[in-house]
Formats: C-alpha cells, structure tokens, sequence
C-alpha cells in the first residue's frame, strides 16, 4: 500500500473528521477579502470533491468526443481489395501495438498432445469425432493449451478455432462436460458439421488468493487480473497473449498448407478474442462473435482486464470490425457472460449484455469495400441460447460456403480414462504467462538502455536538446497529453489562514471546461514590495489535502509547508486527484481508453498554477521548486519531467526501482499483491523507470528522501536506482551537486533536514 494515506491507518471516520475540520477552518474565512487581482472564491462545500466531480464530466465528454472523432484515425482506400488492405496496414500494426502483441510467435509452431500415466491424449470419442487434449507453442515459452476436436471418417471442411469465455472450459462447448445450454456447445456443432477444431482455453475470472512471498494471506484476484496487472506495466496485455495463442494456432493451421479455410468464432472473452485475431490477421476467412461486439464508450466499467491503453483512439468495436472485411463476420446479438467483481482487492467491474451490435455492424459498413455485401449477418436476440444453431450456421457458410451445412446431432462422446483435469491446465496456462512476465521483467532495463541510448550527455547544451524528444514521448505515449488549450485562469481566492509569519488563500482557478486547479499558497508577512522570492510547491499524498501540509502536525507531513512559509519560501500546496478511492481510480479507467491517465489532467493542473505563480509581483518565476511526498513523490518524478518550468524536483517517499516494484511477483512489496489497482501504468517498463523519469527532470537539481523504515521500499531498491541517477550527474553530466539522496532513520513522512538545505541552496534563499 502507500502509506501516504491517512485513510489506510484510521479508516473513513478519521477522513470524516478532517473533512470537519477543514470545513470549521474555513467557515470564519467564508466572504473575507480575496487576495489582490483576483475575485473572490465563493465556493462552498467540499472543493476537491468537486474538483474529482468536474474531471468525471470532463472525461465522460471526451469519451463522447472520440467517437465522434473515429475517422481521423483512419485513410480507407476502396479502389480494390488490396489497396483497401494496404491502407488499413498502419492500424493493423497500431492496434497489435497497443494489445501488447510485441513478442514475436515461434517460426514454426509445434502440435503436442497432452498426456499422463492415467490419462491418454485421445480425451473423448463419438462416432463421428475424437478429442485430443494438446498444447502448441505461441512465443517465448508460453503454449496455448486446449482441445483438439477431428473428424471422423470425412476429410474436414475448414480449420476453426473455437474460443469459449473465460469462465467456460473448452470441454463445456465441446459437449464433453456440463454447463453449456442445450445446442450451445458450438465446437461440438462445428466438428460434428466437419470441421477441425482447435478450442483454446483462457484465463479464468474465479478470484484465488494470491499470496506474496513472505507473507501469510494475500488479496484475491482473478487468473486474468492477477496476469494483466504486470504485463500491462511491461506493454503487453492479457488480450494480447490470448490472442496470439489463436494466431499461434493459425500459424499451425497454416503450416500444414491444405488450403482449407480458416475461422474464429467465440463466445464472450473469446467472441472478443476472435474480433480481434480476425481483425490483425487477413488469413481468417470468417470471424465468429457472439455476445460480445457492441458499443466501448463504457468499456471503463467493464473488469479491468479488458483495459486497453487508447483502444477508443480509432478502435470502438464497428472500427475493429472494419480491419475484417471483406472477409466474413457473423455476429449473434445474444446476452454475454453476466459478471460483477466483489473481491475488496480487485479492480470493481461489471459486464452486462452487449449494446446495440447491429447497429455497430451497420455503422462500420455503411462504405464499404468490394466484395463486402453479404459477408456479414447479425442474428440471435436477448434471452437466446449463445451460439445456437443459426448463428453457427451463418457463420459455417461464411467460413465454407453455401454448401456448409450444420450436421444433426450425434451421440455425446465418451470421455476416455479418468478425463482430463481443468485445474491443472489453468495452473499451467497462469505460470507460463507469469514466467514470461517476470522473464521480461529481468530484461526491461536493457531495454530502456537501448530506448535512452539517444541521450548525449557530451555537454550541458546537448543533453538538453537530446532529452526534449524524450519529455515528448513520455508525456504524449505514456501519461497522454489532451489536446486542449488551457482556459484563462479566472483566479479565485479567499483568506484561509493567518499567522504571525503567513498569511494563506483558498485558491481556485480554470484549466479546462469542468477542470479546475485548487490549492493553499503561503505568503510569508515579511514580503517587501519589489522583492521576487522562491516557490516551493508542497504535494500531498494519496488521500491527502493541502490543508494536511499547512496545519494540525499530521504525522506524514510534518506541516511541511507551513514550515517552508516560516523560512521565507513562498509555497503552494496543491489539492490533487488522488483521493477519494475508487472515484479517483475510476478517472484512470475512463481516461485509459482514451490513452490517456490522471497525469493527462494533473499536468495542466500543475501548469494553470506555475501560470498563476508567475503573476504573483512577489514571485522569481525561475525559481519555482516541487516537493512531494508519497503519490506527492510520484507527482515530484511525473510533473517535473514534463513541465521544465520546474526549477528543481524532491521525491520523497517514493522514489524506487519502480517497474519491479509494480510488475514483481516474487516479492511481497508488489503492487500487484495491492488493491491500488489503478498504480499499473501502460508501457512503463521498456521506457521510463525512476532513472529515466529523473533523466528528464535532469540537469535540473533532483533530490531523493528516504527514510530507513518507509514501507514502500527498501534501502536497498531505493539506492540501486538512485545509483542510475547519480552517475547521470556526476560521471556523465559533471554537475554532482545538483543531486543528492538523504536517508533518515524515520519512516513515511517528511523529515525537512536535507531536503531544505537543498532547496535553500538550489532556490538560493537564505536559511532563516
């Protein structure tokens, strides 16, 4: 957890209480004088809560915004199929991208069966099919695991594969075992009717403990959580390692060279992983979805496995469905799996029935390319079995033509030996995935050397001009960037407090529609007209307020800019995103979609105040310094990287060899044994660890506090990546003392020893 939170300790009546107080607080300061040149902050209630309110609105109507903006995405030439196909090639690639497909599969993918000393590979056998329990290699040393179902007695049609949902077993739509609506078992329908079956099997959604190395209980989570929260901070996906199992298992269809045609069809998670393997791959001559396809624009409510990082940039699902035409798509408007997550730990989520995939279908074919008239159907309604036998057999002519034909119904199979155990293919399928993540993470920072190496640090001048790329790619790819320009600030304010050393004001002011920016600023009385003093902006951490910096001795804070006023400084304590659970957490999962984070709204924040700041006549807008404790500290290696108004950055509390800290299973400090689920940022472990974050505040003064019992890290973790940042300073760039690290006996908290004498001595303020 991060111990920067009040609420972990005492709980929501702790939060209610403060909440009282600051409210007491200001009540007596209600309608006093505003500070000078700005209106009077009439704003009642509680303001961060308001503030988290006007993000939502804001996120809701960028979510509604994108749909509307599908088309820029996308340069569809229709003068021929093969042009068409030339000019989706781009999105192919970028959709791949942002799936996390990025490890290649094996040049030759290899069919094994499965078996033991009590159970046979041969599962299964009807009169007319067999089933064969196999696995084939995918990439790396991760194999997709399933059923293979054969024909007997006929050579087979086509190849197809038969994805069930995540909690289905490819033996349910194989007719081997229960748990499927009579007629539902469409692998059984589509070998029956002569087709050879691959049916794969997912990553389940049944919460299982999860216990860390060391420890004697742990959260629950899902199978398919439990593997998403460290691919997604490495830049790959669960979605995406499923769906090259598919392809992996194409390749084999395809290697065999019999020239039969290829399809994937699915139910659920697996009618979602067909849309998507059928849209990167043009080998797939017909694409089967039932109880999937349909609106995304609330696809943040939705488990958050299925969170990709800018899936609404141009992939909404009618969009998807325009990378698989001409070919075939058959799509059954049937109710999907009905999920709700409970566990405390787990990210909450809901599936509920698909939304209007007919007319998904009809928007995203309404130009369409030669040969796509009469390739797509949508069948089925609410309350209907999924994959019935009219779905299945509109997809079976789509796939084979006109003469396809579903087959009666034979007798159920025989299971052969002691039938094959679900159990341990699942444990098997988790470990390989697991393996193979942790197996990236012990290569990614070679690989963030290779991404970095464009760094030339020959001279001062040159490494600035090198690292602005950089601070481009890291705000653009990784924390997003909205396109909108900033709104005049519209500077509100009122007296909060009033010392015999500060006077301080409720500040308030516009960043976007719906957006705004609020804080504390400290004014020390000793200001003499004319004179331009240094700023320290003062971060709470999660579930903090600016209040908690200034007043009231909270143990975490130590009043730390109330104490910084008292020297001198002029500070700013900004109220950030970060608080109130889940309704924070839920800003993430709207703005992810949209490739975007809660960076992509605090960093204009952060700039609305540095624009506010320098107004302010007692201000040196050069020599505006940002120190933050906690999700303080996150903010002090995120804000600063982008924003080089920022004169120095101090982390404290939170400095560590981030990635593994996020994406270890080996280690109980993890995040991924945490219920801050929202911590797992896209893509961060091939480009910008801690070291490369403080590359970018770089050669701007940095400086890590750490105290020897903060929770968060170890010395150990802590030094190792600082070691990075001091020999960036010191070996490459020759300015040693711009950096610093000071190590406390304390735990979680603000120390304010070494820490003000640096920023006395970098913001050039005399102790006081």
């Amino acid at each position: 957890m991060n111990r920067g939170s009040p609420d972990h300790r005492n709980g929501w009546h702790w939060q209610a209480l403060r909440l009282a107080s600051v409210l007491l607080v200001f009540t007596p300061y209600a309608y006093s004088q505003p500070l000078n040149d700005t209106k009077r902050l009439e704003v009642q209630g509680d303001i961060a809560s308001q503030m988290v309110d006007g993000v939502d609105r804001f996120l809701m109507k960028q979510i509604e915004k994108a749909e509307g903006e599908r088309e820029k995405y996308w340069k569809r030439d229709f003068s021929s199929k093969e042009a068409y196909e030339k000019s989706i090639a781009p999105n192919r690639r970028h959709f791949a991208q942002i799936l996390g497909i990025r490890d290649a599969r094996l040049a030759k993918i290899e069919m094994q069966f499965v078996s033991t000393t009590n159970q046979p590979a041969a599962v299964a056998k009807s009169p007319v099919f067999e089933a064969y329990a196999v696995r084939w290699s995918a990439f790396g040393d991760v194999h997709g695991e399933g059923l293979l179902l054969t024909p007997l007695g006929r050579a087979p049609i086509a190849d197809v594969i038969a994805i069930p949902d995540a909690d289905q077993t490819p033996e349910m739509i194989a007719g081997l075992t229960e748990g499927m609506p009579p007629g539902s078992d469409y692998a059984r329908s589509l070998v029956e009717s002569g087709c050879r079956v691959i049916v794969p099997v997912l990553l389940d959604r049944q919460p299982r403990k999860r216990i860390a190395p060391g420890r004697a209980d742990g959260p629950e989570l899902s199978n398919r959580e439990f593997i998403y929260r460290s691919a997604y901070e490495l830049g790959r996906h669960v979605i995406g390692y499923e769906v090259q199992k598919a392809l992996a298992a194409v390749d084999w269809f395809t290697q065999e060279n019999s020239g039969r045609p290829i399809g994937v069809v699915g139910f659920g998670e697996g009618g979602m992983i067909s849309l998507y393997a059928g849209a990167l791959d043009a080998r797939i001559a017909a694409v089967g979805v039932s109880g999937y396809l349909g609106r995304r624009d609330e696809v943040w409510k939705e488990p958050i496995e299925r969170n990709i990082f800018g899936l609404l940039q141009g992939f909404w699902d009618g969009d998807i469905a325009w990378m698989i035409c001409p070919r075939g798509l058959a799509v059954e408007d049937v109710a999907g799996p009905h999920v709700v997550v409970k566990s405390k730990a787990a990210a909450p989520g809901v599936l509920t029935d698909p939304r209007d995939p007919a007319g998904v279908i009809e928007f995203s074919t309404g130009d369409a390319p030669p040969g796509w008239a009469g390739r797509h159907s949508v069948s089925g309604k609410i309350g209907d079995a999924p994959c019935g036998f009219e779905f299945i057999g509109r997809y079976m002519k789509l796939l084979a033509g006109k003469g396809a034909v579903i087959a009666a119904r034979g007798p159920y199979p025989q299971i052969q030996g002691q039938g094959f155990d679900p159990v341990l293919r699942q444990a098997r399928q988790l470990h390989e995935l697991d393996r193979h993540n942790q197996q990236l993470l012990a290569q990614s920072a070679d690989v963030r050397a290779e991404f970095m190496k464009k760094l030339d640090t020959s001279s001062l001048d040159k490494y600035e001009a090198s690292v602005k790329p950089y601070r481009e790619t890291f705000y653009n790819d990784i924390l997003g960037r909205f396109d909108e320009p900033l709104l005049p600030m519209n500077a509100r304010t009122r007296k909060a407090y009033d010392t015999d050393k500060f006077v301080g004001y409720e500040v308030v002011l516009d960043v976007f529609p719906d957006v705004f920016a609020y804080g504390i600023l400290l004014l020390p009385k000793d200001l003499k007209d004319g004179e331009r003093r240094p700023v320290v902006v003062c971060q709470h951490g999660l579930e903090g307020r600016p209040q908690d910096t200034v007043a009231g001795d909270n143990h975490f804070y130590r009043d730390f800019a109330a104490r910084l006023a008292q020297r001198g400084f002029i500070t700013f304590a900004p109220q950030n995103l970060y608080i109130f659970g889940d309704r924070f957490r839920v800003l993430g999962r709207k703005a992810n979609p949209l490739g975007k984070t809660i960076w992509s709204v605090i960093i204009p924040q952060h700039q609305q105040i540095l624009n506010f700041l320098k107004t302010l006549p007692n201000v040196d807008a050069k020599r505006i310094g940002f120190y933050g404790l906690s999700y303080g500290g996150k903010t002090a290696m995120r804000v600063p990287a982008v924003l080089s108004d920022y004169c120095l950055s101090i982390c404290s509390g939170d400095f560590n060899e981030w990635v593994f800290k996020n994406a270890t299973t080996t280690n109980a400090m993890s995040y991924v044994f945490s219920p801050e689920y929202e911590i797992f940022e896209w893509n961060l472990g091939p480009t910008f660890n801690y070291f490369e974050m403080a590359a970018l505040i770089a050669p701007r003064p940095f400086m890590v506090e750490r105290g020897h019992f903060d929770g968060v890290s170890t010395d150990e973790y802590v030094a190792f990546e600082y070691a990075k940042v001091r020999r960036l300073y010191a070996g490459q760039l020759k300015i040693p003392n711009r950096t610093a690290i000071e190590f406390f006996d304390g735990p979680h908290t603000i120390n304010g020893k070494g820490t003000f004498d640096f920023l006395h001595q970098h913001l050039n303020w005399e102790k006081r």
